[in-house]
């Protein structure tokens, strides 16, 4: 390999490199920030606690400054650093280091166990990680310097690192993806923010805004989780790259970022590596991995690839050749002082080279698995369960890992087996399936079918994801999203936006699964429910409501006690069409295919349309004033001068039209592609395109605040509201409320104003609203029930407003919760029937 200038730059001494980049910001972690300058002094200094002797160093580093700053420490000092992750107790009763280092970050000190290490350390032995990341087979991988740095520049090159560029560090650097994200960054002088927070947290992105960060670095789980938590929609403009390793990643969600990518504008690099090439070998090009989305891609530079003894049909055992080769492995601590014992890289795969050049990899040749970036020794853990005395096989299920066992000897105890599995593998325990048989697969010569062990079970099989002992398991999260949304076919990997959760079962969800599991996580509606249990939040005094859930509650409150004569508080209707625009933004708006995306809209249409013509056209065949237009939802189209009560369902059919108007702009593919590429900037530009219709400048006869050509600004308003993530974007959409609300009408007073400009600025700026249990609980059940209070109170608190509108608008919420709970309950075939139409 040629050496480049960057990497005969880190050839000098470390703290030199670190140096030469000055006061450009090298790491950032809790609001601090560490330049490369301050960088080179504070690895000076460690380097200086280590002088004197060349020991074996243990180190257990966290995503905090003080780690990084160790570690380069130690290595500024020619240490031998073995990274580790929780099973640090073990390695360090089996490899005896010389010095101690625990979660730096922390406080933890550095404990020197002896002056003058007990091992003999080869002069080319730098870094020693675990060949399985935190778990599996007991062999270290030795690492040299050279191979790290090569390993490092060949990356910088290929995924094209600028100096400017800042990572997250998604990944724990005892892993070795994790560890060679900081090497590559670092060697070009670009900047690293540490954070524990995972992409499901608003937090998460909170930094990603505040920092600039431009690369996120990835495993096939974090891209699950990327694409559940609604990142399609997600506002990330300096985001520039994703890469991706650590597993074979299907090739659907490789296509679907890298489109994703095209249209919002980052590169997806799709990489394969392994410990043993001190991390990666392997880079797909970003502008082939749509089209070629199940390639490993080339080589990286400097390095070759060959197949050993292919088939007819050129596939073989992938052999992998390159400066970043490891030195060979360890077994017991006297291999520490071998040189290189390796100088080819027999990866287990099975691949074949096609005929456009590109590698691509078709299967394993001995018993490996790889989950959530971790590689798995299979026969390994078999032997360890069963010293635990669990008689299991354990298979690769793709992107988890599959244990299968029989309960014919005697009672499986599934959880305290789970509990095994991911203690011993690292593997999170909602990639664990524990498959209980009567009998194990096995193939005509006795030997356990593993593909039959791993391929999708019947129904007679059970499987856990994660049980938790006393506490929630994924299953009691997945019967309660399936007795909500009527979902029997509910897995533990589905979501509610996955079981067409929309802004009508949302409520009775929320609220019933903060019962179950305590204070519910930001952006719950898109993890799965395997997440969702193993998320589950503290109990607190309270209970956090969603404020558009509040504001619904409050919306129909207000529009029943006005309708009766209580007060009159108007405005509630229209702040309703607002959230109606922000539920559809966050339930309906997700990253799909534009069909399914239409799909998705229509169906959640239904929910409104079906029950409404039903309870309207009833009450046509019994009440001359209202008529077939009105239970046809068509009185705004037919009738332009306002008259009461024909024009009582004028909401409903404003919650229609709009729908179905975006539905069908959205149906539209070069719109369909702006409105994902822009997620944020495309309702607030629609939002201004409709200000003539706002403002009543073409003179459209009639009531524009009652009509949808004046009220379509509230609902596009209301779906940019729900994708404004950043403070500047809650200033936007703040803006457009003041422009916009006041003076839009031209009856009721100021409060009518009022209402609607507080309404929609507590939807932009307050996430939560903490109210007691009891008020929380009263609530969600007038949210959830709102669209049936609505239909039907019309019918209600006439016979009871002059004489006492108090038990007028009481009767009028008992009626609505009562036929909402009896819908929910599923007595009536309206039901089964909104369900029916609303699948088609």
């Amino acid at each position: 390999m040629t050496t480049t200038p960057h990497l005969r730059r880190a050839a000098r001494p470390l703290e030199a490199h670190l140096a030469s980049f000055g006061d450009r910001v090298a790491l950032r972690a809790g609001g601090r920030t560490l330049s490369y300058a301050e960088l080179a002094g504070r690895v000076r200094d460690v380097a200086h606690a280590y002088a004197g002797a060349r020991r074996l160093v243990l180190l257990v580093p966290g995503h905090d400054i003080e780690s990084v700053v160790e570690y380069l420490g130690a290595l500024s000092a020619d240490q031998v650093v073995l990274v580790a992750g929780s099973h640090a107790d073990a390695l360090a009763q089996a490899w005896d280091p010389d010095v101690i280092v625990a979660s730096p970050g922390r406080g933890a000190g550095r404990v020197f166990r002896r002056d003058v290490s007990a091992h003999a350390l080869h002069e080319d032995l730098a870094v020693l990680l675990s060949t399985s990341g935190t778990t599996g087979s007991p062999k270290l991988v030795r690492l040299s310097r050279d191979g790290l740095l090569a390993n490092a520049d060949a990356i910088a090159q290929a995924l094209a690192i600028r100096a400017d560029d800042v990572a997250a560090t998604t990944l724990p650097l005892h892993y070795c993806y994790g560890l060679s994200v900081l090497h590559s960054h670092l060697l070009m002088g670009a900047g690293l923010l540490l954070t524990d927070a995972c992409v499901l947290d608003e937090c998460f992105w909170s930094e990603v805004a505040a920092h600039g960060v431009t690369t996120i670095p990835g495993v096939p789980h974090t891209f699950e989780l990327l694409e559940r938590s609604g990142f399609a929609d997600r506002s990330a403009p300096s985001l520039r790259t994703l890469t991706q390793a650590g597993g074979r990643m299907s090739p659907e969600r490789v296509r679907a970022f890298a489109e994703l990518g095209q249209r919002r504008g980052f590169d997806l690099f799709v990489m394969y590596g392994a410990t043993e090439a001190s991390a990666r070998m392997s880079v797909l090009p970003a502008n082939l991995a749509a089209t070629a989305p199940t390639s490993i891609g080339l080589p990286l530079p400097g390095a070759h690839m060959r197949i050993e003894a292919p088939s007819d049909d050129g596939v073989g055992e992938l052999v992998f050749t390159g400066p970043n080769v490891m030195l060979g492995y360890a077994s017991v601590p006297a291999d520490l002082a071998l040189g290189r014992t390796v100088s080819e890289l027999h990866t287990g795969d099975l691949a074949r080279q096609r005929r456009d050049g590109l590698w691509e990899i078709v299967g394993r040749s001995n018993r490996i698995a790889k989950v959530c970036g971790l590689r798995l020794d299979l026969d390994h853990l078999e032997r360890e369960l069963c010293a635990r005395s669990f008689v299991v096989a354990a298979a690769d299920g793709g992107d988890r890992l599959v244990v299968g066992v029989t309960d014919g000897a005697r009672p499986v105890d599934v959880p305290a087996l789970l509990l095994a599995a991911t203690e011993l593998t690292g593997v999170p325990a909602a990639l664990v399936d524990v498959v209980v048989l009567p009998d194990l697969p096995r193939l005509a010569s006795g030997k356990i079918d593993y593909r039959a062990l791993a391929a999708p079970r019947s129904n007679t099989t059970t499987t856990t994801t994660r049980p938790r002992a006393g506490v929630v398991s994924p299953a009691d999260v997945t019967a309660l999203l399936a007795t909500v949304l009527a979902r029997p076919d509910a897995q533990p990997t589905h979501s509610f936006v996955d079981l067409g959760g929309d802004s009508l079962s949302y409520v009775e969800a929320a609220l019933r699964l903060e019962r179950l599991l305590g204070e519910l996580p930001s952006g719950w509606p898109a993890m799965p429910a395997a997440a969702l249990a193993d998320a589950a939040g503290p109990r607190r005094r309270g209970s956090a409501v969603e404020t558009n859930v509040v504001l619904r509650a409050l919306g129909i409150f207000t529009i029943v006690a006005s309708h009766a004569g209580l007060f009159s508080i108007t405005g509630g209707a229209h702040v309703l069409l607002a959230i109606v625009g922000f539920n559809l933004g966050r339930f309906q708006l997700g990253e799909r295919p534009r069909r399914e995306r239409t799909g998705a809209i229509l169906r959640g249409l239904a929910r409104v349309v079906v029950p409404s013509v039903l309870v309207i056209g009833t009450v046509a065949m019994f009440s001359p004033d209202i008529t077939w237009k009105q239970a046809a939802l068509i009185t705004s189209l037919t009738e332009w001068a306002w008259s009461e009560p024909r024009w009582s369902y004028w909401f409903i059919e404003a919650i229609v039209f709009s729908t179905l108007l975006l539905a069908g702009l959205l149906a539209v593919p070069a719109v369909d592609r702006a409105s994902r590429r822009w997620p944020f900037a495309f309702p607030v530009t629609l939002t201004i395109a409709l200000a003539p219709a706002r403002f009543d400048l073409f003179g459209i006869p009639g009531d524009h605040v009652h009509r949808i050509n004046g009220m379509l600004w509230l609902v596009t308003l209301g779906w940019a509201i729900s994708q404004a993530r950043t403070v500047p974007q809650r200033l936007v959409v703040s803006a457009l409320t003041l422009t916009f609300a006041p003076g839009f009408f031209n009856v009721g007073g100021p409060i009518r104003p009022a209402y609607l400009v507080v309404g929609l600025l507590a939807l932009t700026w307050l996430p939560r609203v903490r109210l007691p249990v009891g008020v929380a609980s009263l609530v969600g059940v007038l949210a959830a029930s709102s669209l049936w209070i609505y239909l039907l109170h019309w019918r209600v608190y006439p016979a009871l407003e002059v004489h006492s509108p108090v038990a007028a608008i009481a009767l009028s919420l008992l009626v609505g919760v009562a036929a909402a709970e009896g819908v929910r309950r599923g007595a009536p075939p309206l039901r089964r029937l909104t369900r029916r139409l609303g699948n088609r």
